[in-house]
Formats: C-alpha cells, sequence, structure tokens
C-alpha cells in the first residue's frame, strides 16, 4: 500500500536547562523528554480516532482531532525534536536551532504546504517561540513556557500562539506569559493565555486536563478540530487589547472544573 503524505504535523519540543552543553540522556533518564511522552500519546490517539466520532468524554470531547485512517485531515504526524544539547546556552539559543532543522527536514520530507504547530514545554515553548516565524508554522501551544521579557516577537505574527501556564508554577513566571501574549499580539500574532489553576511546572498537577486541553488546541490550531469558543474570541482580539483580556481559567471559561464551573465549552469550526 503507498502511504500518503501527511496532511498536517505537530513538533513536540521537551524541557531542560538554562545551560548544559552535554547531550540529553537517553530514554527515560531524560525526564524532560519523558514529560511530554504522555502528550504524544495523547495527540496519537486524537490522530487514530479523527473521523470516528469517538473520544473520550470529557469537557473537550466535542473537539474532534484528525486522524491517519481517513476523513479531510487525514496524516497528522506527530514528531518530537531531538536536542544536541541539555540548555538554551545563553545567545547560542541551541534548542532553537534544533527546531528549526527539524523544520526543515520536514520540508524537505513533506513539501512547502505542511501546516505545522510546534507544542513546547519550559524551554522548548521558548524554542518553539522563537522558531514560530518558519514558513511551516501556524500556530504555537506552550505549555509552561520560559518567556524572558527581552524575547522577540515579531517572528509570531500571523501566528496562532495559546500558552498554557499553571498558576502554582514557580520555575517559570505565568506573569511573563501574560505578557508576551500582549506584546505578540502588538505584533501581529493571534494570543491566548490559559491558567490553569492548581497546576505546578511539572504538569503532574491536574495532569488529565493539562493533556485534554492541549490535545484540543493543537488539533484546533491544525484546522483538524474546533477549538473552543472562548479561545477563538481570544485569539480575535484587537492588537490593542489588554493582556488580561486574552486570559481565561481553564475551569470557569473552558469548562474543565467540577460542579458548577464543569460546563461544556461551546465549540468553533476549525481553523484554517
Amino acid at each position: 500500500m503507498v502511504q500518503r503524505p501527511p496532511s498536517a504535523a505537530v513538533l513536540v519540543l521537551h524541557g531542560g536547562r538554562e545551560t548544559g552543553t552535554e547531550p540529553p540522556p537517553p530514554g527515560l533518564l531524560n525526564l524532560p523528554g519523558a514529560r511530554m511522552r504522555p502528550f504524544v500519546r495523547a495527540l496519537g490517539r486524537a490522530a487514530r480516532t479523527a473521523g470516528t466520532g469517538a473520544g473520550p468524554g470529557s469537557a473537550f470531547s466535542a473537539v474532534p482531532a484528525t486522524g491517519s485512517a481517513s476523513g479531510p485531515g487525514s496524516g497528522v504526524l506527530v514528531r518530537q525534536v531531538r536536542y544536541g544539547h541539555r540548555g538554551w546556552n545563553g545567545d547560542r539559543a541551541d534548542p532553537f536551532h534544533d527546531a528549526v532543522a527539524a523544520l526543515d527536514a520536514l520540508r524537505d520530507e513533506a513539501g512547502d504546504e505542511l501546516p505545522v504547530v510546534l507544542l513546547g514545554h519550559s524551554m522548548g515553548a521558548r524554542a518553539a517561540l522563537r522558531a514560530a516565524g518558519h514558513p511551516l508554522v501556524r500556530g504555537v501551544v506552550g505549555l509552561a513556557p520560559w518567556c524572558p521579557p527581552g524575547d522577540p516577537v515579531t517572528q509570531l505574527a500571523d501566528r496562532d500562539v495559546v500558552l498554557v501556564h499553571g498558576n502554582r508554577d514557580r520555575l517559570t513566571s505565568p506573569q511573563a506569559s501574560q505578557s508576551l501574549t500582549a506584546r505578540a499580539r502588538r505584533a501581529g500574532a493571534r494570543t491566548c493565555m490559559i491558567t490553569v489553576r492548581g497546576g505546578d511546572h511539572a504538569m503532574v498537577r491536574r495532569a488529565p486536563a493539562w493533556h485534554r486541553v492541549t490535545t484540543a488546541l493543537v488539533m484546533g490550531l491544525l484546522g483538524s478540530g474546533s477549538l473552543p469558543a472562548p479561545v477563538g474570541a481570544a485569539l480575535a482580539l484587537p492588537a490593542t487589547a489588554e493582556a488580561t483580556e486574552g486570559t481565561l481559567d481553564l475551569d470557569l471559561d473552558l469548562g474543565a472544573g467540577p460542579g458548577p464551573a464543569g460546563r461544556p465549552p461551546t465549540a468553533v469550526p476549525p481553523r484554517r
């Protein structure tokens, strides 16, 4: 059977260290890489069940994903980026260059029209944001991102950017994420921030909620599913909007929490 080329792709970038020129350790010894495996599995399940109407019963089950078996968006490729070094390493910005190399390889493999969403955690989210100017990239989903105030945002113009941050994160700053969404919006990006109440940097607390919302966001930004309406509304805000206007609460606004706040979100049509 002839294998069809992918119609879309997700590149996953794990976290790391501020400094570290040695390569990441292999396998499960690379804890930041292992931390992203549940997200890769969740995206893979979403891809396989696309077009069948199947999916887990959750607040995000109304957000369909695109699979590799059939349907208009079939062939979603999920791939993890390999780093040559464990750290960002100052001006070297090593993981940024690794991300660009992975995008170039994907373009050589699948062509210039392949839509890509970058999914990154912590240092990987910083690399994803920096690499978003690559012509294949349609959007970025950053989890507990590392967002130094001096990092550039002009490369995010005409991209969709959603940052998800736990309010109990002690390693990276939710306030810095919120500030970046406002700066990027003024630079021409479509941005949104989602706060996970009780969420920590490692995304261990409330892990299922992290996995569900991330899968919904990635597939929605690829145009393979429907984004929750509050996210779509935040992405449509004008460039002059305040940072707080584009900030959502996972429980109150997206219906992920228990009790009265746990209402299913209204979906908006897939983004193209």
